[in-house]
């Protein structure tokens, strides 16, 4: 597999390799890899974690358990004044 790399790519490897924490630029290129495949895992299971609340929040709905909005913007409104006064005082 050939890869192009942009000149400011190379550098970073470079500097990374220069640095003494990898041997080699290919080190530099797996390292950076298993971070993007641990941070595409880690967005995926917080989208999973929402899809499922959501799936919840949706047969709260069904089920006739859900809140009116005016309420919930009512106590939004209310913890935000208070914020906003905390965060005045001296």
């Amino acid at each position: 597999m050939n890869i192009s790399l942009t000149p400011e790519l190379e550098q970073v490897i470079a500097q990374k390799v220069s640095s003494g924490l990898y041997a080699t630029p290919l080190e530099v290129i797996r390292e950076a890899l298993r971070a993007l495949d641990q941070q595409d895992a880690s967005q995926q299971a917080w989208l999973d974690e929402m899809r499922e609340q959501i799936a919840a929040g949706l047969a709260q709905l069904e089920r006739g358990e859900g809140i009116p909005g005016e309420h919930v913007f009512d106590e939004l409104r209310q913890k935000s004044q208070q914020r906003r006064q905390e965060s005045a005082r001296p």
